[in-house]
């Protein structure tokens, strides 16, 4: 593996300070509630209002605002998401079979009770991520699902971005941001009560805190930095790319963007073209730290090197610009989410196409999916037998709680055989 552009070491993501302030807050809004979160809303994002809740009134000027093409496309990808969570949803059923006879077991899907969903709005108001956790949770048929954003230029939540959180099928919206808003959702705010489950994306201290509110609450996963990788041979268009690599590099200047290639002219003329693409590129100021810092290019022998360096680095958008990428798709095992040639670009996953957005990073994908309608379901199973089940089952059952010293155990299976098998337990013990 030859490097052509190498990044530097990456930096520590959560930090003694992060981890500290995070705590603090989080420590804060259990003893003290609202009160905690409106001290912490105006030191942060100077915000108090009289009610964090989202009034009807902000509801209806979301609705009065809204450009006809903003919401003529927010519509189709909340159709989208909602058409590919439902899709999910159809895999995943309940059964009961009967194993031996009489011994009837079973799966339930059961979806959480409550959700908060949490959208960000600091550098951009992110309407894909109002739809991703609150549309897909709702496809789940997720019963109360709280949705919350940061306010943007102290007008409370960005005006699309509200929209898209009523569209999507939310049961309340608060405008609070950050640490205390995580906080808020795992122990109640105002008069809402708290939730069963926090997922959505956010930046280093919104990571850390559902890290340390993980077990009050579940969440989705841990994600830190978007992140994207290019495997490409010399098929590649090196144009492309260099767009592709520095759109996703414009979501914050320590996101990774990475080629890996089978040919060394795709990988200097990718170069090149992100030069020449930041000369005119919208937000290059961010685009271009992340780039300068984070982005890698490489020469590898073959595709089979290919295959194993993206498999190692286990990125969270992975593209497949080749001349047969089904043979990638064959054999590649760890990303977040596929893009599989040259029309499948991370852009569309990220607003319009289906798929959620919300994904493993920091190599995360090695042992994870993303976010999806099933992280809305608890999988819980169930058991029924009959007495025939009971003479085909009880005495293994026993025999192995004997092997483990648990005799209570064993007493419990043994009954089911001989309704006086407790007495003479009894017996044996008083003798």
């Amino acid at each position: 593996m030859r490097y052509l552009k190498e990044p530097k070491p990456p930096s520590e993501e959560v930090t003694e300070e992060i981890r500290s302030t995070v705590s603090e807050i989080i420590s804060a809004v259990e003893r003290e509630g609202t009160s905690a979160v409106r001290r912490y809303s105006e030191r942060f994002d100077d915000w108090s209002p009289d009610s964090f809740r989202v009034q009807q009134s902000d509801i209806d000027r979301a609705y009065e605002e809204i450009e006809e093409a903003v919401e003529t496309s927010s519509r189709f990808l909340i159709d989208q998401v909602t058409g590919f969570a439902a899709r999910q949803r159809a895999t995943l059923v309940d059964f009961e079979a009967e194993t031996l006879p009489g011994v009837f077991l079973g799966q339930k899907w059961i979806p959480v009770g409550s959700v908060g969903a949490y959208s960000p709005g600091g550098a951009y108001p992110l309407i894909a991520s109002a739809v991703m956790t609150v549309a897909t949770a709702k496809a789940a048929d997720v019963p109360r699902v709280l949705a919350m954003a940061p306010p943007r230029d102290r007008l409370g939540i960005h005006r699309p971005q509200l929209w898209a959180m009523v569209e999507s099928g939310a049961d309340e919206m608060f405008c609070v941001g950050g640490v205390q808003a995580l906080a808020g959702m795992a122990f109640g705010l105002e008069d809402a009560d708290p939730v069963d489950m926090i997922v959505g994306p956010g930046n280093a201290y919104v990571a850390e805190a559902k890290r340390q509110l993980f077990g009050q609450v579940g969440i989705d996963l841990l994600a830190g930095p978007t992140e994207i990788m290019v495997i490409a041979d010399d098929s590649a268009d090196p144009a492309i790319i260099a767009c592709d690599l520095l759109g996703q590099a414009e979501h914050g200047p320590t996101s990774p963007a990475i080629l890996a290639t089978t040919s060394e002219d795709v990988g200097r003329e990718t170069i090149r073209e992100v030069d020449r693409w930041l000369e005119t590129w919208p937000t290059a100021d961010v685009s271009q730290r992340a780039w300068r810092d984070y982005g890698t290019v490489v020469v590898v022998d073959d595709d089979e090197e290919l295959r194993s360096v993206a498999d190692e680095l286990a990125p969270e958008h992975l593209e497949v610009h080749t001349r047969d990428p089904q043979w990638f798709v064959e054999r590649l095992t760890n990303y977040g989410s596929l893009f599989i040639g040259t029309h499948a670009t991370v852009a569309y996953a990220d607003k319009a196409i289906g798929t959620n957005h919300t994904l493993p990073t920091r190599g995360a994908a090695r042992y994870t999916g993303g976010l999806w309608v099933g992280k809305f379901l608890k999988t819980v199973t169930t058991q029924r037998c009959t007495p025939e089940g009971s003479v085909a089952t009880a005495e293994h059952a026993a025999v192995v709680a004997d092997a483990e010293l648990m005799e209570g155990h064993a007493v419990s299976a043994r009954l089911r055989l001989n309704p006086e098998y407790f007495s003479d337990v009894l017996e044996h013990l008083d003798a």
